[in-house]
């Protein structure tokens, strides 16, 4: 598997930072690190899906993300150094596997192949560009779009990869994505029992079938 921000990496340094990286296996629901824990290693998600939760301003969890395979999480850690804290919780949504890589193993990479810092270049600008987005939506989009172009975005992590087009489940709340949209709940209700009158989702307990993801994009817009 090649991870998204690695893509750019030559194979040579990519194969040597798979070297240092150690498998991890996960159950569902097992907590890989809490918020505020001491940050040492970034995870490369290769099997599975992870739930990111923060702290809401009422100090109740929220879901901030859903990392698929082919993502990252802990990244910070390789920036933050020493001093690095999780900014948030990860637990696994199901049964997972990642690669982790520890801090001091990636500095002595860098120490023996400094092109490899390009990496830490390219987590920073993909951190600001995720927020940058975010703060943009969150301005200018309505929270009617926002749900739409979440679920969207969250389900391409649950797509077949025989059938990458077709119906996708997610099993994630309504309250889970309207943490996802900054939202409410209500909102998220009333969007998607309107998308199922369209054809475009199915809507069950604890769970949303996207069946229609091109339709459902469309209307994200």
């Amino acid at each position: 598997m090649r991870w998204q921000l690695l893509q750019g990496m030559p194979e040579d340094e990519f194969r040597e930072l798979l070297m240092i990286a150690r498998r991890r296996r996960f159950a569902r629901g097992e907590v890989v690190f809490h918020q505020d824990d001491p940050g040492d290693t970034v995870h490369l998600v290769d099997k599975g899906r992870f739930g990111v939760r923060g702290i809401g301003p009422l100090g109740d969890s929220v879901m901030l993300a859903v990392i698929a395979p082919g993502g990252m999480f802990g990244e910070l850690a390789l920036v933050d150094g020493e001093a690095a804290r999780r900014s948030a919780t990860v637990t696994a949504l199901e049964q997972a596997e990642t690669l982790s890589i520890h801090r001091i193993d990636f500095d002595k990479l860098r120490r023996d192949r400094p092109e490899t810092s390009q990496v830490l270049i390219l987590l920073l600008a993909e951190q600001v560009r995720r927020l940058s987005m975010l703060v943009t939506e969150a301005h200018y989009v309505s929270a009617e779009k926002r749900i739409r172009r979440r679920l969207v975005e969250v389900s391409s992590g649950y797509a077949s990869g025989d059938e990458p087009d077709g119906p996708r489940l997610v099993p994630l709340t309504q309250d889970d994505l309207a943490d996802l949209a900054g939202t409410s709940r209500a909102t998220v209700n009333r969007v998607l029992r309107a998308e199922e009158e369209l054809g475009s989702v199915k809507l069950g307990r604890g769970k949303t079938e996207v069946i229609d993801v091109e339709a459902l994009g469309r209307r994200g817009r």
